[in-house]
């Protein structure tokens, strides 16, 4: 008690929340993502740690030289009918050219635009 006040301190006992990870298991989480349609987000949850943990251990991971950087460009395959070599058509003659995509996953939750 100071000048007729009651000075309270409050100490905090518990188990400390910074965890250990062993660089085995941040590569076995890193490669997780994409298999089975497994996303950055449901890894997080599933090993009980942040989005942000997730994207941090890729970048320390590339830092060190145990995550592959990208490539560069990437191709996709097409698959296109085999069509014989024509003359460059007339202006008059050109048609239109449809090309199909096959998607994993639809967008069809999305917002219309405006919002």
């Amino acid at each position: 008690m100071r000048g007729g006040q009651i000075l309270r301190h409050e100490v905090i006992v518990g188990v400390e929340r910074r965890r250990f990870w062993p660089y085995e298991m941040k590569l076995s989480i890193l490669r997780e993502v994409g298999v089975g349609g497994a996303t950055v987000t449901d890894l997080a949850h599933r090993h009980d740690v942040t989005r942000q943990h997730i994207y941090q251990w890729r970048r320390q991971m590339k830092d060190k030289g145990l995550w592959p950087e990208p490539e560069g460009i990437a191709f996709l395959a097409l698959d296109a009918p085999e069509q014989p070599v024509t003359s460059v058509p007339k202006p008059d003659d050109i048609s239109q050219a449809e090309i199909g995509l096959q998607m994993a996953a639809r967008c069809d939750a999305l917002p219309a635009w405006p919002l």
